[in-house]
């Protein structure tokens, strides 16, 4: 019976997926963006058909699995685009690093403003870090891992709604720059959708990702405890 939900749980999931992207390319809207809206689509239709999270967390697992080679597969447009990567390389670094120190200062300084407690303050300075690096950071800093789940997942899903929109907004149209702010805030939820633009935009969001993660990882447990 097991086995039956997880393919069910995988093939619902998978088809909820191309539903959503046709709906977002024919109605282009933040709250079309497949993540979100496929999101509460897959929760609705298991909440009607009396499937638990723990009985999806199978399905979910050879998905996530399946995430390993995906990020991998990055390094193919990575390579094609070195040569552009290499001339902008100073410039998205300074921008990288600045951006990074702004969504942490940012995000402790609100936290500080509604007086939220400390492992709430801590919890929420990691937000823009993928899932598996910012549960290891927590342990460090000590956040709470759960809480720190929920909002990475929140600000993933949030960069990839309206990240996309507000550049267009901003008229931020240059592939490079999209992408790294992208990638840098929103992780791998923002890349994933930033990925769709175009070849490049995918390559300099999963460097981004990447080094953002890395940063933050290595400076922030010295400088948190300033901020706290």
């Amino acid at each position: 019976m097991s086995n039956i939900i997880t393919a069910y749980s995988i093939i619902l999931t998978i088809v909820v997926y191309y539903f959503v992207k046709r709906v977002s390319k024919k109605y282009p809207s933040p709250f079309t963006t497949p993540v979100f809206l496929g999101t509460i689509i897959v929760i609705a239709i298991l909440l009607l058909s009396s499937v638990s999270y723990d009985q999806y967390e199978a399905a979910k697992d050879v998905m996530t699995y399946l995430l390993g080679p995906a990020t991998v597969a990055l390094a193919v447009p990575l390579y094609r685009n070195r040569t552009l990567l290499a001339k902008y390389l100073v410039p998205a670094l300074v921008g990288l690093i600045v951006g990074t120190v702004v969504t942490i200062m940012s995000a402790v300084y609100l936290a500080k403003i509604f007086h939220l407690a400390k492992y709430i303050l801590a919890s929420i300075s990691i937000k823009s870090v993928t899932i598996p690096v910012a549960s290891e950071i927590s342990k460090i800093i000590g956040a709470d891992t759960i809480l720190v789940a929920g909002i990475v997942m929140i600000t993933g899903m949030c960069g990839a709604m309206f990240g996309p929109w507000l550049m267009n907004l901003l008229n931020i149209n240059h592939p490079f720059a999209r992408g790294l702010a992208i990638g840098a805030m929103a992780h791998g939820i923002g890349t994933a959708e930033v990925a769709k633009e175009g070849e490049l935009q995918g390559a300099v969001a999963g460097v981004a990702m990447g080094v953002a993660a890395i940063f933050i990882s290595t400076v922030l447990p010295f400088v948190l405890p300033h901020l706290l």
